[in-house]
């Protein structure tokens, strides 16, 4: 993956994280109390595995003992920290240089196992992982009457570029 196209991916998670709190805010907790809560805890564990992979990176330590928090946040404080975490991540790849990308680093994970992976990896693990879960809570917005956010690389990439829209491919 080259460097700007990890950037505009990076750029894209904070996009998507950024409708899907929009969405999740809609959420009916009343009606829906389960779901919100699932919905509002695998967002959670997004963000600390993205914490725990922040600290990996910087080859620093973190608290958490496990991959997610054993209670469950407010939205709006949980929402916060997702939006500062994705600002991190936005900087901190953009001040990476190839040979940093490929060094190896060595890590614990919060099992206690020990692994190793390349930043390259662990910044490409951080974006698959969220937008796994992203998925997830899509689904469960639906159960909850709430339409999904179209999470939609091409269609980040024309909010962000219009021009784009303007022809010129074949």
């Amino acid at each position: 993956m080259t460097d700007s196209l990890l950037a505009s991916q990076f750029a894209f998670k904070a996009w998507a994280n950024a409708e899907l709190l929009q969405a999740l805010a809609q959420i009916d907790g009343d009606a829906f109390p389960a779901q919100r809560e699932r919905a509002i805890r695998l967002l959670n564990h997004t963000y600390v595995v993205d914490r725990i992979f922040a600290a990996h990176l910087q080859g620093g330590t973190h608290a958490f003992t496990a991959s997610n928090t054993p209670q469950t946040p407010e939205l709006v404080a949980l929402g916060a920290a997702v939006t500062e975490s994705d600002r991190w991540y936005a900087d901190y790849v953009a001040r990476l240089d190839a040979p940093a990308m490929q060094q190896t680093l060595a890590f614990r994970f919060t099992d206690g196992d020990a692994g190793s992976m390349s930043r390259q990896e662990m910044l490409f693990h951080v974006l698959a992982h969220g937008a796994f879960h992203r998925g997830n809570i899509a689904m469960l917005l639906t159960e909850c009457d709430v339409e999904q956010p179209r999470e939609l690389f091409t269609r980040f990439l024309h909010a962000q570029q219009p021009q784009r829209r303007a022809g010129g491919g074949a």
